[in-house]
């Protein structure tokens, strides 16, 4: 895993220096309960996306990707050199003109717009930002209208806080407030904030704080700006502490985007914290999940870097997303082959999860030399339906490690299934038909493709390159079944090792057995079946972090499972395991092994 932070810290610093699951009932915990199809598919009521600020996730272009990385020729004049008019208004031709009727619509100028070329900043008479006259000679409200004249939307940037620059002794006015100064916005120690400690923090306990505030979106408003990614914001951005905890700011931006006399989008960003995701929705359009997907190398991004790292780090976000906000994975950039710095598949695979998830999409790409595979991969209207639609996001409904099936049940009463193979090598997935609810035949549509591929029967099975991807609508043919449930608590069951059971409000029994830890174990006793063969789980569990545990049946050998994080410990997930049983009982054994794994709430067997 890579550090959190990018190379705009460093010359920040060196400048200054210079869900969608859902509770299940209570069961009795010494007798097997009748069980729902797995919450990971979850069944979604019949309507179009409402109407409103992010009602379904933005798509457009940002200039950041480019703007950081070192491939020849892109920043010739020196580090983040690429970000000028001349360059924005370019790529904005080549928008409009290539993916506007594909649903890409803003264009988002990112850091540097009001710094030069050795990164010293411009700010006017009331401590807000100004364009660089290098960068952007005619302003900033003329590139915002020539991009409009496009029929697209504008979007521009800030760090979170008023930066140490701007404070000119805390002698410095602020707009349309007589009586407030920079020394009334701020806490009077000079606290420091965000993620590149870069700026003061602003003290809302002091009015002046929110009409400096208010100046700097009555600005963006008058230029006629209609998105303002917001960066550094903490809890998150790689700090912790008082200092970095930015919510009132995050509010305080709300507050003045209401009263500017333009809607503008609020996104937010960079690795925020998932314990404040409530705040976020609440005062936020979008909110960045993780850290930056670029490399900061001599490509735009690399696979081992960070894009690999989302398909870990996404799921416990999956909840939160919905009309009005979204989790943000960052860019996607899968148009330009070589500047890229991904084979095809990955390309694909990184489009795939991005669409799946209902992220926003912006590419960083260049778009006057996208390749015919990135726009392809751009252009799908299959894929990008999936991305705009009124489903929820996908999540993973296999513990499979580097192996894994990602669904949601779409309004049509069909399923999206994203196949991945995250290993280095050629390896086969398969997508259960058990794991969404249902037997039997099923017809299955390539996507990518745009191919019918048939009925397939139980299960569709790929073999894919490494770090490949498939991605199919499934129209279920077969038959839907009940579960039969097995609480982790229950006195029928053996704990061993330092297994132990307490009690848990999410869960569906109100406990659930945990310490499962250095070769601590839960078995499942007298798990019924009247017929022998394959049957997939559903595992429910609890875990605050990605964690590895072995399952196995009758004492025969055991899978090897990593479970994605459920957000916090107090919040339940499920996934499937494919095991072999025995007509009549058997045994379920979740094992720790050497290593830490989930809390268990309960098992749940198809009845078949």
């Amino acid at each position: 895993m890579r550090s959190p932070s990018h190379p705009l810290r460093a010359v920040l610093v060196l400048a200054l220096a210079a869900g969608l699951t859902t509770a299940v009932p209570t069961a009795m915990a010494a007798a097997p309960t009748a069980a729902a199809a797995p919450a990971a598919a979850p069944t979604v009521t019949e309507a179009p996306a409402p109407a409103g600020p992010a009602s379904k996730p933005y798509m457009g272009w940002t200039s950041w990707s480019m703007q950081s990385s070192k491939y020849p020729g892109l920043n010739p004049d020196g580090d983040y050199s690429y970000l000028t008019e001349k360059n924005v208004l370019k790529q904005t031709a080549a928008l409009a003109s290539r993916l506007k009727k594909y649903g890409y619509e803003y264009v988002n100028i990112d850091a540097g717009w009001w710094r030069d070329l050795a990164w010293k900043p411009e700010f006017d008479a009331y401590a807000r930002q100004a364009p660089d006259p290098g960068r952007f000679p005619r302003g900033m409200k003329p590139v915002a209208d020539d991009i409009h004249a496009k029929g697209l939307k504008a979007g521009i940037y800030l760090p979170v806080g008023l930066e140490k620059e701007a404070y000119g002794e805390g002698k410095v006015p602020v707009f349309d407030a007589p009586e407030c100064t920079t020394a009334d916005i701020v806490h009077p120690d000079l606290r420091t904030t965000n993620g590149w400690d870069s700026a003061y923090k602003l003290d809302f306990s002091r009015p002046c704080a929110q009409k400096y505030v208010d100046s700097q979106a009555r600005m963006f408003a008058d230029w006629g700006y209609d998105f303002l990614k917001l960066d550094g914001v903490g809890p998150g951005s790689g700090k912790g502490g008082d200092n970095y905890d930015n919510v009132a700011d995050v509010a305080a931006w709300q507050q003045a985007i209401a009263t500017a006399g333009r809607p503008i989008h609020l996104e937010i960003s960079w690795s925020l914290d998932i314990g404040h995701a409530e705040d976020w929705k609440k005062y936020s359009n979008g909110w960045r999940i993780d850290t930056d997907v670029e490399c900061y190398c001599n490509t735009l991004v690399s696979w081992e870097n960070s894009v690999d790292d989302r398909w870990d780090d996404t799921p416990k976000w999956t909840r939160h997303a919905g009309p009005g906000g979204w989790n943000d994975l960052d860019s996607i950039d899968v148009g330009n082959g070589e500047m890229d710095g991904l084979t095809k598949a990955e390309r694909q695979s990184y489009m795939t999860l991005w669409a799946i998830a209902k992220s926003p999409l912006y590419t960083g790409d260049d778009l006057t030399r996208l390749d015919d595979y990135g726009v392809s991969l751009l252009t799908n209207r299959d894929v990008l339906a999936i991305n705009q639609g009124s489903a929820p996001p996908a999540r993973p409904v296999t513990a499979a490690g580097d192996q894994q099936v990602w669904t949601t049940k779409n309004t049509d009463g069909t399923y999206t299934v994203a196949l991945f193979n995250l290993a280095d090598g050629p390896a086969a997935v398969t997508a259960d038909w058990q794991s969404l609810g249902f037997t039997g035949q099923a017809t299955v549509r390539d996507l990518w493709n745009k191919e019918d591929l048939g009925t397939y029967k139980d299960k569709v099975t790929q073999a894919l390159p490494a770090h490949g991807s498939r991605l199919f609508t499934v129209t279920p043919r077969g038959t839907a079944f009940q579960r039969t449930a097995y609480e982790a608590e229950s006195p029928a069951n053996t704990l061993s090792g330092n297994a132990s059971v307490s009690d848990c409000g999410a869960c569906s029994g109100g406990k659930k057995a945990g310490n499962l830890y250095q070769g601590g174990k839960v078995q499942f006793n007298d798990i019924v079946v009247k017929k022998a063969g394959r049957y997939v789980i559903d595992v429910s569990y609890i875990s605050g972090d990605a964690r590895p545990a072995k399952l196995s049946a009758n004492g025969g050998g055991p899978t090897a499972l990593r479970f994605p994080a459920t957000a916090d410990w107090g919040t339940v997930e499920t996934v499937g395991v494919p095991v072999t049983l025995k007509a009549g009982a058997n045994t379920i054994t979740v094992d720790s092994g050497d290593d830490y794994a989930p809390d268990i709430d309960r098992i749940a067997v198809p009845k078949l």
